[in-house]
């Protein structure tokens, strides 16, 4: 297969303009950054597992308010004791390859992610998976290791998609780039930096869809060029939207402008195993250092909120601490306490390359430096963020100082918007724990919280677990971020998910 025909993406591009399109219902979406992969199972970003949705389905998935749906799955059973799953499957679905799905595809994927010497990056979510078994040809049963009761809402995460089994054998670990999976387009073209290229499933399971013959996904990751885009008919859909954009795109006839809530919060995890970052006045002092209101104007300008805690607040049982006060003189006092009356030299680096993020960390380079730390900045390219900080195998050899991200979770539970980022299970590389931080109030109250389904007593759990990270302060808490898209008035249908995630299976061009 060919991954990349970049001599003729100009000559298509400019052949889907919106004002004389030469095939009218075929969709081109600017998107911020390149993708990693195409296997939703080893990707740690959100729209790599967005845009793999034009290839695969889940058990499970949500609506535009987060609220968990069945795709795939006709019904399920929990046992008494929280540890046994039994799932009804949808009938007469065909694979990509024309075969059927079945029970034993779930449990070919499942005994995939699942197996810790395939290194996916989701194992941490499924590791809980004891046994998936096939029951008979629409039956399966799940097996946990321990009660799990956000169960159903982890296979709802856009990663539990239900691939081929053929692929899987073929292909193995670059399955990736042979996409074979339920959903409603087909792989046309792909190179990861440069241009993703479906068409539509005419076999799809659902009639009347998808309705549109297919979408170019196009990396974009300068911001200016992404809104020029929308102006000059070069795309139908920009996400996210630049905030710094916004009001001029609002002048556009032809476009619109969707604003909406989000679950996404941004962060600057600080590596607690280094010095001086071992030290949690220094931590403190970090964050007292950054004026959040500041950076939520200019990085964000102004569509985005000082973090009020761990998590946002659109999260179930997200626990309002914060935000954490703006007090540079009281950053110098604990510096000096922390032994570092003249501060000291850091590295910054960004998971992204794209422009908001390079003026995230130039105004955290800036605000910093005004209480003595002295930030050496860089923004990662994809295949620099796996390298230098998501594939290092022992933490000791990890690089990473001050790092810039941002997270959304996909279960809509508080679990899944801390287990990954803070639970000692979760040290890079098993999952996203870039602070190496360590807590075991922590580690088992994520395991005593998942134990209950009486919502008081998890929240009572959840609250000792958040109050308890705020005061250790591995991350800097930075701003939750609102949801900026814009589109073509001529599209309907494609909506972004509070979790930055998308839904387009009933995307149209009118």
């Amino acid at each position: 297969m060919k991954y990349a025909r970049i001599r003729t993406l100009a000559a298509v591009l400019a052949g889907l303009a919106i004002g004389a399109q030469a095939c009218a219902e075929e969709l081109v979406v600017a998107v911020q950054s390149t993708f990693t992969t195409l296997d939703p199972y080893d990707a740690s970003d959100t729209l790599s597992q967005a845009v793999a949705k034009s290839f695969y389905e889940g058990l499970y998935g949500f609506d535009r308010n987060m609220k968990r749906i069945p795709v795939l799955a006709e019904s399920a059973e929990p046992s008494a004791d929280g540890l046994v799953y039994t799932i009804k499957l949808k009938q007469g679905v065909k694979f990509h390859d024309g075969t059927e799905f079945t029970a034993e595809a779930v449990k070919a994927n499942f005994d995939r992610v699942t197996d810790p010497k395939n290194g996916l990056k989701r194992y941490s979510l499924y590791s809980n998976i004891a046994k998936t078994e096939a029951l008979d040809p629409y039956t399966v049963r799940f097996t946990l290791k321990r009660p799990f009761s956000a169960f159903l809402n982890q296979l709802a995460h856009p990663s539990g998609v239900m691939i081929c089994p053929s692929a899987i054998e073929k292909w193995g670990g670059k399955v990736a780039f042979h996409p074979c999976g339920t959903g409603p387009y087909t792989l046309k073209d792909y190179n990861p930096s440069e241009i993703l290229h479906v068409v539509k499933n005419p076999n799809y399971r659902v009639a009347g869809l998808p309705k549109l013959d297919g979408i170019v996904w196009k990396p974009v990751v300068e911001n200016s060029t992404r809104a020029a885009m929308l102006r000059t008919g070069e795309a139908h859909f920009a996400m996210s939207l630049p905030p710094e954009q916004v009001k001029l795109l609002e002048k556009e006839g032809s476009v619109t402008i969707e604003k909406t809530p989000s679950i996404i919060t941004r962060y600057l995890s600080m590596n607690v195993l280094k010095k001086p970052f071992d030290n949690v006045k220094v931590r403190e002092a970090v964050n007292y250092a950054i004026n959040k209101e500041a950076l939520a104007k200019v990085a964000f300008s102004g569509y985005a909120t000082p973090a009020t805690g761990v998590a946002p607040a659109g999260v179930a049982f997200a626990t309002k601490l914060g935000p954490w006060p703006y007090d540079p003189k009281k950053a110098r006092e604990l510096l000096k306490e922390a032994g570092y009356p003249n501060g000291f030299r850091a590295k910054l680096w960004s998971a992204y390359n794209h422009t908001t993020a390079n003026k995230v960390i130039q105004f955290l380079q800036q605000q910093l430096a005004q209480v003595g730390i002295k930030c050496d900045i860089q923004a990662l390219e994809a295949g620099q963020r796996v390298a230098l900080v998501e594939d290092v195998k022992d933490p000791k050899d990890a690089q990473v100082e001050l790092y810039y991200i941002g997270w959304s979770s996909s279960t809509g539970e508080l679990d899944w918007a801390v287990r990954p980022l803070l639970a000692t299970e979760s040290w890079a590389p098993n999952a996203g724990n870039t602070a190496y931080y360590s807590n075991k109030t922590v580690d088992d109250g994520l395991m005593e919280a998942l134990s209950t389904t009486d919502e008081k007593k998890k929240q009572a759990i959840y609250d000792n677990v958040q109050k308890t990270i705020w005061q250790d302060a591995p991350w800097a808490f930075l701003v939750d971020e609102m949801n900026l898209s814009a589109y073509s008035k001529k599209l309907t249908g494609f909506y972004t998910l509070p979790d930055a995630n998308i839904d387009f299976y009933e995307a149209e061009l009118k």
